[in-house]
C-alpha cells in the first residue's frame, strides 16, 4: 500500500529486439500492458512517464520478471515464424469503451495469416458505418502485434494506416504471408 493507502499497481518492462526493431513489453500482475514499436531512448523515456502517470506507479525495468517471461518467449517465437497465435493473459486497463471492445474482437476473431477491413470489424461489434472509429480504436491500441491491429486493412485493397509505420505494418503482413516479402 502507498502512503493515501491505495494499493499501487506493479509495472515491469523490458526492451526485445525484433526484426521490426526494439519493441518495449510492460506488464502487471493481470498480464501484458503494453507493446510499443521503436523503443528507442527517447520513446522508452516518454512511454514509461505516460505509464507513470496513468497508473500511478514508476515502472521498473526487470528484463528476467517472471511477469515478462512467457510474453517475450512468445514475442521471439512469433517472429522466428514459430507461433502464430499469442496465448497471454492481457492487462486491458489502458483502454475502455468501444475502443476496448473492437481490439477484443480483433484479438478474438482475426487469426493469422488473415485480414479484415476496417467496416466489417464495424459491423463485428455491432456498429455498421463506424469503421473510421475502428481506425481510431486501431490508432490507440497499446497492444500491437498481440492485438493485431496489422491485420486491419481498408476495403479497397489498401493497407491502411498504421502507429507503428507502413513499413512495419508490411512486414507483419509478409511474416504471416499475407504480403510477399519486401524485394530489400
Amino acid at each position: 500500500m502507498d502512503s493515501h493507502g491505495q494499493y499501487e499497481q506493479q509495472v515491469v518492462w523490458t526492451v526485445v529486439g525484433t526484426d521490426i526493431g526494439p519493441l518495449l513489453l510492460a506488464a502487471t500482475p493481470e498480464g501484458l500492458l503494453n507493446v510499443v514499436f521503436h523503443a528507442t531512448d527517447a520513446v522508452r523515456e516518454k512511454t514509461l512517464d505516460r505509464l507513470a502517470g496513468r497508473l500511478g506507479t514508476e515502472p521498473v525495468e526487470a528484463p528476467d520478471s517472471p511477469l515478462l517471461a512467457e510474453a517475450i518467449r512468445q514475442v521471439k517465437a512469433y517472429f522466428a515464424g514459430e507461433r502464430r497465435d499469442f496465448e497471454l493473459p492481457l492487462d486491458w486497463s489502458l483502454i475502455s469503451g468501444f475502443n476496448r471492445q473492437v481490439l477484443r474482437e480483433l484479438a478474438s476473431g482475426v487469426p493469422y495469416g488473415a485480414v479484415v477491413g476496417y467496416g466489417d470489424l464495424a459491423g463485428r461489434v455491432g456498429q455498421p458505418g463506424a469503421a473510421q472509429a475502428v481506425g481510431v480504436a486501431m490508432g490507440s491500441n497499446p497492444l500491437p502485434v498481440v492485438v493485431p491491429c496489422h491485420r486491419v486493412v481498408e476495403r479497397d485493397g489498401g493497407i491502411g494506416g498504421f502507429g507503428g509505420g507502413l513499413e512495419t505494418k508490411r512486414k507483419l503482413l509478409a511474416l504471416e504471408g499475407v504480403l510477399p516479402e519486401p524485394l530489400f
